[in-house]
């Protein structure tokens, strides 16, 4: 009987502890399991809560926990930010290409699309200043210039303002004859509107000066670097290419001439064919033909748009320029760029200048025998130097006159002289 006793002792103790195993351990409930798993978005918020999260009894911000998405951990469990912005798109190879291949196109786009071949050289230059902003500007620095001069321009019926008149209608004329292509002009007028060019910029200097002196030294064709060379190989690639000159800037001009009683030795033409002549000037050079050649030489700086070329090759050397800040000291930069870019460029400008105006000085029935004396003479009153070749805008008058006489254009120039004074003329030279 005690044996039974225990036996059933043992058995309910058993049943007992085997029950309460199996409440002490309850299942987890769904929805905690459901929180926890929101739990890995660093902005998420358990089911039930109150505006933070808690875990493990501490109290969590979204917003500091939203910072993990800032950075990652590598395989040696160092943490890295991750980048943003424009750099973080830039890691992507392919969007570094698509820039790279983007921007190339619009630069080649721009350059090829504003590539233009100058009369008679054929050189192709880059202009990016459009044609009626051009012309808008030369307007405009036009009016300003005669504002300056009020009162120092000469009448219409002035004897000078008459003899210029005459001169610059003959250029006009053999300009109309050397274009493939005939434009319509208005007549040209003398303007006596009052209005000036800040002295900055007043179009190109033939020469400034009101002194007489003369450089009496000694030159020597070794000591100065003038070399036209490029002129026929530009010519020959032009020809070889089939390329046609860009006239089309000269379409529908209105010339207009003023005289300013001023002794300054100068001449300009702005664009739009705006043409100035100070009479200390015509003092100087009393024949015809000596201020033709002058004033030819100018109207060749507006077939060429020498001036919206300078706008664009300026632009593009202040691009440079910058650039080559951020390794040389600024000095350095801005004298060698003016040695080595600007003033070469000037001065091959002024010898296509030269060029075109020795033609149209042919083409308007002078002698262009006569334009190598009338720079020589310019060289004279302004004084040459050794150092005027690689200091200076312009060429020296002595050597540009030498080149000028020997130059194959010097040839072709007295043909056409020759043609016009025959009663013939020649057409379609530029």
């Amino acid at each position: 009987m005690g044996w039974c006793r225990r036996s059933s002792k043992l058995i309910s103790d058993a049943f007992r502890c085997y029950h309460s195993s199996k409440i002490s351990v309850p299942r987890k409930p769904p929805i905690q399991e459901t929180a926890s798993r929101t739990d890995l978005h660093p902005f998420s918020l358990r089911p039930n809560s109150t505006g933070s999260n808690i875990s493990g009894g501490r109290r969590r911000s979204p917003f500091l926990d939203g910072a993990k998405r800032f950075y990652y951990v590598d395989r040696n469990q160092v943490q890295h930010f991750k980048p943003r912005g424009y750099k973080k798109w830039l890691d992507n190879p392919r969007n570094t290409f698509t820039i790279i291949a983007v921007g190339s196109g619009i630069v080649i786009t721009v350059y090829f699309g504003n590539l233009e071949t100058v009369p008679y050289t054929k050189r192709t230059h880059f202009v990016l200043l459009s044609q009626s902003l051009e012309r808008e500007l030369g307007d405009s620095e036009f009016k300003k210039l005669k504002a300056q001069y009020r009162g120092k321009i000469l009448p219409p019926l002035h004897p000078e303002s008459i003899r210029v008149q005459r001169i610059s209608h003959e250029i006009i004329d053999g300009l109309q004859r050397g274009l493939t292509k005939e434009e319509v002009w208005s007549d040209i007028r003398y303007s006596t509107e009052t209005v000036t060019f800040p002295n900055e910029a007043r179009g190109h200097d033939t020469i400034r000066g009101s002194s007489d002196s003369v450089d009496d030294g000694k030159w020597d064709k070794d000591e100065e670097i003038f070399d036209d060379r490029w002129v026929e190989q530009s010519r020959r690639k032009g020809r070889e290419k089939g390329m046609e000159s860009q006239t089309s800037h000269l379409e529908g001009l209105k010339w207009e001439i003023i005289v300013v009683d001023d002794p300054m030795i100068n001449a300009f033409c702005v664009p739009g064919g705006k043409i100035v002549v100070f009479t200390g000037l015509l003092d100087r050079f009393r024949a015809d033909a000596e201020v033709a050649t002058v004033i030819a030489h100018e109207v060749g700086h507006v077939v060429a748009r020498h001036s919206a070329e300078q706008v664009s090759k300026n632009l593009w050397l202040t691009i440079l320029q910058l650039i080559l800040y951020q390794f040389f000291m600024p000095d350095v930069v801005n004298t060698m760029s003016h040695l080595l870019l600007r003033l070469p460029f000037s001065r091959r400008m002024e010898m296509e200048a030269d060029y075109i105006g020795l033609l149209l000085l042919a083409s308007a029935g002078y002698d262009p025998r006569v334009a190598p004396q009338v720079y020589e003479k310019l060289g004279k009153v302004a004084g040459d130097s050794v150092f005027q070749d690689y200091l200076a805008t312009h060429p020296s008058a002595k050597k540009r006159s030498q080149f000028l006489s020997q130059a194959k254009v010097m040839e072709e120039a007295f043909d056409i002289y020759r043609e016009v004074q025959s009663g013939r003329g020649v057409e379609g030279f530029l």
